[in-house]
Parts: structure tokens; sequence; C-alpha cells
């Protein structure tokens, strides 16, 4: 009895720090790495593909789960099995860096232009808001002055 007792209790301290190790990392699964991934086939997301390749693609991400896989090893397994363009996301290193760096500066560029006209025109602008003719002669003046009073009547 002592002996069962003895080994209980060698075994539970065997286990107990291997318990927390499997609780902080939990299971990779399909959902987890479906969104994240192209279907090769119709270039949409695999969680909404109904293509044959993408049942194909869902069966080698079910392989690599049950080998204990994470989301990042899967997801370079993709990457290997089938290309870059598996990726929903490029990665962030060499070409794909452009995926993330043209928008930014094509809105960079675009309000330096808006800013740039807004400046010009500020500029091009009179100081007076209501700019006025040329002056009127005494001939003129007195011309307008007579029509005016014979439109009011």
């Amino acid at each position: 009895m002592r002996l069962l007792a003895l080994v209980v209790l060698l075994l539970a301290l065997v286990l107990l720090p291997a318990m927390p190790v499997s609780a902080a990392t939990p299971r990779t699964t399909l959902p987890d790495v479906e969104d994240e991934v192209m279907c090769t086939q119709c270039g949409t997301a695999l969680n909404i593909s109904e293509a044959p390749s993408a049942d194909r693609e869902r069966a080698f991400i079910r392989a690599q789960i049950e080998k204990g896989r994470t989301k990042e090893e899967i997801k370079a397994a993709l990457a290997e099995e089938y290309g870059p363009r598996v990726l929903a996301v490029p990665s962030r290193g060499g070409f794909d860096r452009a995926a993330f760096l043209v928008p930014a500066l094509l809105g960079l560029l675009a309000l330096g232009g808006v800013a740039f006209a807004a400046m010009r025109w500020r500029r091009m602008r009179d100081d007076d808001p209501y700019p006025t003719g040329p002056e009127l002669d005494r001939a003129d003046s007195r011309r307008l002055d007579e029509e005016l009073k014979a439109f009011k009547g």
C-alpha cells in the first residue's frame, strides 16, 4: 500500500509540471488557420472557398494539426507546399514589403499634394475678399446716379 502511494506521488510530481505547459499552448484548430490562408484555385479565403483544391488544402492542414504543429508552422508548410501566394497576408520582407509601403506612400503623396494646392491657392487669393472694378470717372458716376434715380422712380 505504501509502495502504491509512493508511485502515485512520484507520478503526480512528474506529470504536474507538464500540465501547465499543455494548457499554455492551446492546440491549433482548422478555423485558426483557414482565415489566414487563401485557396490556390479561386484566390478567396480558405474558410469561404468551396473549390476542390480548398478541400485538399484543408486535408493538408488537418494532417499538420494531427502532427501537433503550431499555426505558424502550418502556414510555413503551406507556403512551402503551395507557394507564398497561399498566405492571405504577405510576408514582411523582400519584395512583399511593397504591399505595405505603397499604399502608405501614396497616401502621404496625396496629402502632400492637397497641402501644396491649398497653400498655392491661398497665395493666389487677393487680400480683398470682395474685389471691386475700376474706379468710375465723373461722367460715368453721374450717369449711374441718374439711371438709379430713374429706376427707383
